[in-house]
């Protein structure tokens, strides 16, 4: 049974055109593919007690990628380019890491799920790349994502759940990235110009986080496979 996080934004469906709750389908066939039962949390006021609740439920968990997070969380004022936060969802995302870490839930975080999980373990992220690069090479705009070959660090957690030490053709697609690395963490990948694309939990059983958008490029299930894998051994523990 695995948890991901979701969008909570203004959407169109049928008569409908409200806010919404939604998420891409592809990661639920990333989860599927694997041979997991995908869930759907919602972003919602929830208390910590809530949370632990939600995380006692599940054997796993993918914070899923979003919108930029809100900058106050690591102590800095938004860039003239920072999308508008969702609160909301980030307060839940920062919950959720929280009472899944303390119960050593396995985790994947996606994207702006790696950016979350950085934060959460006081972390801060650079707020726009092409600041510090030049150029928007790392997202083009327009939802066309920069296939990247990149390099899988050894020893780490992410090199014993991909098939090769070069995730080949990896889709990326975010204008932010780990700047200063939260406790706890350890750099797992990087991009061939330096760029932290893969964090992860040290000395804990499944807690990865990649930049990259796997739920992309299906052809390739190594991650969510490794993630369904490491929720299964824990009920199997339990």
């Amino acid at each position: 049974m695995i948890g991901l996080t979701s969008y909570r934004q203004r959407g169109q469906t049928g008569v409908w055109d409200t806010e919404m709750a939604m998420l891409p389908a592809f990661y639920l066939e990333g989860v599927s593919r694997a041979g997991g039962v995908a869930v759907i949390v919602p972003p919602q006021a929830l208390s910590e007690a809530d949370a632990a609740e939600i995380v006692s439920r599940l054997d796993g968990l993918i914070i899923c990628g979003g919108r930029d997070i809100e900058s106050t969380r690591y102590g800095q004022t938004p860039h003239q380019n920072a999308e508008v936060p969702d609160t909301v969802r980030d307060e839940l995302e920062d919950k959720l890491l929280t009472a899944a870490i303390e119960a050593e839930l396995p985790i994947l975080g996606i994207c702006r799920g790696a950016q979350m999980l950085n934060v959460n373990r006081g972390g801060t992220l650079i707020q726009h790349l092409p600041d510090v690069l030049g150029d928007n090479r790392y997202q083009l705009g327009g939802g066309v994502f920069t296939q990247m070959d990149l390099n899988v660090l050894p020893g780490t957690k992410l090199s014993q759940s991909v098939s090769n030490p070069v995730v080949s053709g990896a889709a990326l697609y975010h204008h932010q990235a780990i700047d200063q690395l939260g406790d706890g963490l350890v750099i797992s990948a990087k991009s061939p110009d330096g760029v932290v694309e893969g964090i992860e939990l040290e000395n804990y059983p499944f807690g990865v986080a990649v930049q990259w958008h796997p739920e992309q490029t299906l052809d390739n299930l190594d991650l969510f496979k490794a993630l369904v894998a490491a929720a299964k051994a824990r009920r199997g523990a339990k």
